[in-house]
């Protein structure tokens, strides 16, 4: 097969499907507490969500699938931290509403010697996560991609054993099946755009 050739074209139909896809994913913040997908169907979509692009082929994801243990002290940790900085209220607040989340997955990137390479590795493994909600979405499952605090702590590195030499936190996937989706748009795609002669 010639290098440039297309393995996989897509009719117009597909492609239509696709920009759908992309433009009708959201993020969620409230879960039925009850049901999440089961593993095997998570890993398959891990799976796919691997071709993301990524530089010379080194994948530098990891992927921690998180249990209830390890959720548990997770949540423990926010709130110590919430305490200290907005008081008992709102971490008592997002105690409950974190431990009403089904499903809980960290995604890391390789960090090396090169602070260039460090850098791609970081925006691989997010074109993996972007992969991983998007076929989440397709499939019914509602996420969400959080960067917040308590994923920037060293503790919480300990939790998920994690050795921070080698391996940031890129985020926090939560997932399952929404109580509520919201509506969101983008501002008109000219406000972004410079084209240059």
């Amino acid at each position: 097969m010639p290098k440039n050739q297309s393995i996989t074209s897509f009719t117009p139909e597909q492609a239509e499907t696709l920009e759908t896809v992309i433009r009708d994913r959201r993020t969620v913040h409230e879960y039925q507490s009850d049901k999440k997908p089961d593993n095997a169907q998570l890993k398959q979509w891990l799976a796919s969500a691997a071709f993301a692009p990524n530089h010379h082929l080194t994948e530098p994801w990891h992927f921690y699938l998180i249990g209830e243990q390890t959720k548990a002290e997770i949540i423990n940790l926010n709130s110590k931290l919430l305490l200290a900085s907005k008081g008992k209220e709102k971490a008592e607040h997002k105690a409950r509403r974190w431990a009403g989340i089904p499903g809980w997955l960290v995604v890391t990137s390789q960090v090396t010697e090169s602070a260039l390479q460090t850098k791609e590795n970081y925006a691989a493994a997010a074109c993996a996560i972007q992969n991983l909600l998007l076929l989440m979405s397709v499939n019914g499952v509602h996420s969400k991609w959080s960067t917040g605090p308590v994923i920037r702590d060293s503790e919480f590195y300990d939790i998920c054993w994690i050795d921070a030499e080698h391996e940031q936190i890129v985020g926090l996937i939560w997932y399952g099946y929404a109580v509520e989706i919201g509506q969101v748009g983008r501002k008109p795609i000219q406000e972004k755009l410079t084209e240059l002669a």
